[in-house]
């Protein structure tokens, strides 16, 4: 499976065009409409949201509640779409002050950057693409590969860490229900509530003094069969996939899967997962300090990856920065923002974890229909019990 998105922040509409999704898959608008609220949600956030009230249509390659598979089209409407009509508009003009140019660029932002690549001067043609209300469109991806992922039995979630240096320690839950429960009451997507409190007053210090807090995530997976992936051919690695995939998330700089980086600092004894078996569910580990891969591959444990998302470049108070057609110093251009996004951006890379363990499974075990997949993937489960 793939997808391509389209669309700028503020031009008309958000579209995606899903290639690949199986026939047969039930899908319906409110399976989506569902991830695109999670994801306007969270403390932190900006006005926007309470301009965008992001619905989906559906127009294409799904008919009376069914994938056909052929190409899915979804499309999210942009509200604030109207009072940006002449400054967005695709009609040329010559009025300076329609186009609201920009040649300051923020740091840490795609701005400059983006402006050499495609030689731009106004870099309001970069700043408009690289927003992540972009990423509305890659939950509506993922809102469809959770629709494969749930009929299968397999089921994601996720939840915030740390925000602006505080951090969960009671992070302990008995099942991955109990951890959505608690998690969609909380405003920061925070299992533990007195670290939520905390990661609420660092926000609001953060937007007093008119700067941004980052964060980090975690997504965890439960119900995938083992040795989804390879470790025949590097660029077929599943867990490189989602690395990818996360790092490919506005403002994410880092990734790993398990313990992680805390492997580096312990002995391969208290690193390795070990292998254990009984009659009842076959191969299993002990523990999940790999985090569900080994070799490239799945382990049949819970997927568990984390993260970590920089604080936003958008800042109220800027940064020194310099005119691209003056060369002067000034102080970087101010966009509306958020002062935090981390707990909207743990609901992104569940939709992109999804997204990339539905293809791989959509691959695996069959890439036309939702019935053969199943059959092929509990053979699998089956097979996996018996070796």
């Amino acid at each position: 499976m793939r997808y391509l998105t389209a669309g700028e922040s503020h031009g008309p509409q958000l579209t995606a065009i899903l290639e690949g999704v199986p026939a047969g898959l039930s899908l319906l608008k409110e399976h989506i409409d569902i991830e695109l609220q999670r994801r306007q949600k969270g403390y932190g956030r900006g006005r926007r949201m309470q301009i965008e009230k992001d619905e989906v249509r559906i127009l294409s390659g799904v008919r009376h509640g069914y994938t056909l598979g052929s190409p899915i089209t979804l499309v999210v409407e942009n509200r604030d779409w109207k009072h940006w009509t002449n400054i967005m508009a695709i009609e040329p003009t010559e009025e300076e002050e329609v186009k609201r140019k920009v040649t300051r660029p923020r740091p840490g932002h795609a701005d400059l950057n983006g402006a050499m690549k495609y030689g731009h001067r106004d870099m309001r043609n970069v700043l408009e693409r690289s927003s992540a209300r972009e990423t509305t469109m890659r939950v509506a991806a993922g809102a469809v590969a959770k629709r494969i992922l749930a009929e299968l039995g397999i089921h994601v979630a996720s939840h915030v860490l740390e925000i602006g240096g505080v951090r969960a320690t009671n992070v302990s839950y008995e099942s991955l229900e109990q951890l959505k429960d608690v998690t969609e009451q909380s405003p920061v997507r925070c299992f533990d509530e007195e670290a939520a409190g905390k990661m609420m007053e660092a926000i609001d210090k953060a937007k007093e003094n008119g700067d941004s807090i980052g964060g980090i995530v975690e997504v965890i997976v439960e119900g995938v069969p083992a040795g989804l992936g390879s470790y025949v051919h590097y660029d077929r690695k599943l867990d490189a996939k989602i690395a990818a995939a996360i790092v490919s998330i506005n403002a994410f700089k880092g990734v790993e899967f398990g313990i992680g980086f805390e492997a580096a600092r312990l002995p391969g004894s208290q690193v390795h997962d070990e292998i254990i078996w009984n009659e009842t569910e076959g191969f299993r580990r002990r523990t999940n300090r790999a985090g569900g891969f080994e070799g490239g591959m799945t382990t049949g444990m819970p997927i568990v990856v984390r993260g970590v998302m920089k604080p936003i470049p958008t800042l109220y108070k800027p940064l020194a920065s310099v005119d691209i057609d003056t060369k002067e110093p000034f102080a970087a251009s101010i966009e509306r923002s958020d002062s935090c996004a981390v707990p909207a951006a743990s609901v992104v890379a569940e939709a992109v974890v999804a997204w990339e363990i539905a293809s791989a499974i959509v691959e695996q075990f069959g890439q036309d229909r939702m019935d053969l997949i199943k059959e092929n993937i509990q053979q699998m489960h089956r097979y996996t019990k018996e070796f």
